[in-house]
């Protein structure tokens, strides 16, 4: 089941991943299909094509997948601890 979680953060990481991976296609020192595959798996809280573009990616790649939650996690943890360490200094 889709639930939306809106976040302009993700959201614009998500579609900045998505322009990385269509300039990674044209040239030939990117891999592309890594980061359109990021970008949708960022993007899959925030819209409704995204979330049903994952499941082909995680039948197609499972291990990958689990691992690219964890990442995210720790990803994510990482991110509100350093929020936490500006807020403390300002």
């Amino acid at each position: 089941m889709f639930v939306r979680r809106r976040s302009l953060k993700r959201r614009i990481a998500g579609i900045g991943l998505l322009h990385v991976g269509v300039a990674g296609i044209i040239l030939p020192f990117l891999h592309g299909a890594i980061f359109l595959m990021l970008g949708v798996y960022v993007l899959r809280d925030q819209y409704n094509w995204a979330y049903r573009a994952v499941g082909p990616l995680e039948r197609r790649f499972p291990r990958m997948m689990g691992r690219m939650g964890s990442m995210e996690e720790k990803t994510m943890a990482w991110v509100d601890r350093q929020g936490a360490r500006f807020r403390r200094r300002t």
